[in-house]
C-alpha cells in the first residue's frame, strides 16, 4: 500500500493523525510545508496513495498544493483540513478538486475514516481548479454550519433546482446568493422576490410580467422576474405563502420552461435555475391541501437546511465581532469590543430572530452603548430582562429542556415530535459522515439497509444525502 501523506505546519496535528495512522497499520509520512511534499512527489515520482494537507501555511497554501497534485495526477484523492471554517474555503477546496473538506477541530476517528474511505474509493476527476476570489459571505464554526457549507460547495457546478428550509432571519437569502455566485450563472442576474409581501392581485404579474392595457393601470409593457433572471437565479422566499393559482403556474414553468406575460398571448422561454426557501413545513402544508404536491416534488430536488442561531451558539461569538465591525464601517466610528461575560449572556439567549435579530443588535450596540466594551449592563432592557439561561453541558440536558418546553408548548405531541427528531438527526449525521451513502451510514448506525430506507422515506428525509441528494443539517 503507498503511503498516506500528512502535510501540515502544526507538529501536535501530525503527531496525532500519525499515532492514529499507525495505530489503525495505515502506512504514512509527515510533510512540514506544501514546497516539501511537491518536492519528495519530483524527486520520487511516485505519488501517495491518499493526501491530508493544511490549506494554510507558511509559503505555499493547501490549495495551491491541491492544484499542482491534480495537474499531475488527477486520481489522487486530497482531504483539505482547516482551522478557517469559512464558505470560501469549502468552496474552493470542491471546485479544486478535493475528496473532502475536514474543518479542524476534528475527531480523529473521523479523519481515519475519511482516510480509509479515500483509499477505498479514489477520487473521479474533476475538471477545473479556479480557486473563488469571493468574500465570505456567510460565516459559521457549527458542525451544521460545515454541512452548509459542504453542500454548496458540492453544488459549485450545479443547475439543480434548491429549496432552503429555516427560520426567519437564518439567513436564507444568503445561502441563495451564495449558490448563485458560486455557480455557472454566477455572471448572470439574481432576482430575488419575497412572494409573501406582494399582495396576491401583483403577484402573478410580478413573476411573469404583463402586457400594455391587460389590466387597469397597466400603462407599458413590464418584463417580470423570470425574464428578468434569465439565464441567472430567481430566488422564491417564503414561497410556502404563494396563492394556489399561481402554484399551478409556476409549475408549468418550472416544467417546461414557458411562460406568457398576464394579458399575452405569445408563449417567453425563460432559462432559469431556481432557489426557492420557506420556514414553513411544506410536506404539512402539502397534507393539509395548502401547496400543491406535485410543485413541492419539483422544487425538492435539492433540500438544504438552515439552522437555527440556537443551534449554533458557539458561533454568536464569531458573528458578534463580524457584525460589530460592520456596523462601525457603516457608521463610520471605532469598532467596539465586547466583553467575554456579554457574550456568555447573549449565547444563553433564544434569540427567536437569529442571526438578523443579532445583528440589528450589535447595530444598536454599535449606536447606543455608552462605552468602547460592551458589558452585561450595557444590552438593550429586553435582553436583559430574559432570564440567563444555562446553555447544555450535554445532549441529555439539551432533550430535557426540550420536553419541558414541548410538554407546555404542545402536550400530546412530545413523544411524536422528539422521536422524530432523534431519528432524524442521528441518520443525518450517519449520511454526512458517509458522504450520503446509505449503507454505510445504516452499518455506523447499526440498523439494516431496508430500514435506513423506510425511516428516511416514513420520516420525510428524501432531501438527504443519497441518491444525488444533499443535505445540511
Amino acid at each position: 500500500m503507498n503511503k498516506v501523506w500528512i502535510i501540515d505546519d502544526d507538529r501536535s496535528i501530525r503527531w496525532v493523525l500519525e499515532k492514529a495512522l499507525s495505530r489503525e497499520d495505515i502506512p504514512h509520512r509527515s510533510f512540514s510545508s506544501a514546497s516539501e511534499a511537491l518536492e519528495e512527489l519530483d524527486r520520487s515520482g511516485q505519488p501517495p496513495a491518499v493526501m491530508l494537507s493544511d490549506i494554510r501555511m507558511p509559503g505555499e497554501s493547501g490549495l495551491d498544493l491541491l492544484q499542482k497534485v491534480k495537474e499531475r495526477h488527477a486520481q489522487l484523492p486530497v482531504i483539505i483540513m482547516t482551522a478557517y471554517s469559512d464558505l470560501d474555503s469549502a468552496v474552493s477546496a470542491f471546485q479544486g478538486g478535493a475528496f473532502e473538506y475536514l474543518p479542524k477541530p476534528f475527531d480523529v476517528d473521523q479523519a481515519v475514516t475519511l482516510v480509509r474511505r479515500a483509499l477505498e474509493q479514489g477520487m473521479p476527476e474533476k475538471s477545473g481548479s479556479e480557486e473563488s476570489a469571493l468574500a465570505p459571505e456567510i460565516l459559521g464554526q457549527a458542525p451544521a454550519m460545515q454541512e452548509v457549507f459542504r453542500a454548496i460547495g458540492r453544488l459549485a457546478q450545479s443547475h439543480a433546482t434548491v429549496l432552503i428550509n429555516g427560520e426567519s432571519g437564518s439567513g436564507k437569502e444568503l445561502v441563495a446568493r451564495a449558490l448563485h455566485r458560486h455557480s455557472p450563472r454566477r455572471d448572470a442576474p439574481f432576482i430575488a422576490i419575497n412572494t409573501a409581501a406582494i399582495p396576491r392581485d401583483l403577484l402573478e404579474s410580478e413573476l411573469f410580467g404583463h402586457e400594455r392595457g391587460a389590466f387597469t393601470g397597466a400603462a407599458a409593457q413590464r418584463r417580470g422576474r423570470f425574464e428578468q433572471a434569465d439565464g441567472g437565479t430567481l430566488f422564491l422566499d417564503e414561497i410556502g405563502d404563494m396563492p394556489a393559482e399561481l402554484q399551478t403556474r409556476l409549475l408549468r414553468v418550472l416544467s417546461d420552461g414557458h411562460f406568457y406575460r398576464v394579458g399575452g398571448q405569445q408563449p417567453i422561454r425563460a432559462n432559469v435555475r431556481v432557489i426557492a426557501a420557506t420556514h414553513q413545513d411544506l410536506e404539512e402544508r402539502v397534507r393539509q391541501n395548502l401547496f400543491r404536491e406535485d410543485l413541492f416534488h419539483r422544487l425538492n430536488v435539492i433540500r438544504l437546511r438552515l439552522p437555527p442561531l440556537r443551534e449554533r451558539r458557539e458561533d454568536i461569538p464569531l458573528l458578534v465581532r463580524h457584525f460589530l465591525q460592520k456596523s462601525a464601517q457603516e457608521l463610520g466610528v471605532e469598532r467596539k469590543s465586547i466583553s467575554d461575560a456579554a457574550i456568555e449572556y447573549l449565547q444563553s439567549q433564544p434569540f427567536p430572530g437569529n442571526v438578523r435579530q443579532l445583528e440589528n443588535l450589535c447595530h444598536w450596540l454599535t449606536v447606543m452603548a455608552p462605552a468602547q466594551v460592551i458589558e452585561v449592563a450595557d444590552l438593550p432592557s429586553e435582553i436583559r430582562s430574559q432570564p440567563m439561561r444555562e446553555v447544555p453541558t450535554s445532549w441529555i440536558d439539551g432533550l430535557a429542556g426540550e420536553a419541558d418546553r414541548l410538554i407546555a408548548a404542545a402536550p400530546g405531541t412530545v413523544f411524536e415530535q422528539l422521536t422524530h427528531t432523534f431519528e432524524r438527526t442521528l441518520i443525518r449525521r450517519a449520511l454526512a459522515a458517509t458522504g450520503g451513502r446509505r449503507i454505510e451510514a445504516a452499518q455506523l448506525l447499526g440498523i439494516g439497509r431496508n430500514t435506513i430506507s423506510r425511516k428516511i422515506q416514513e420520516l420525510g428525509m428524501d432531501e438527504a444525502p443519497g441518491g444525488g441528494d444533499h443535505t445540511a443539517g
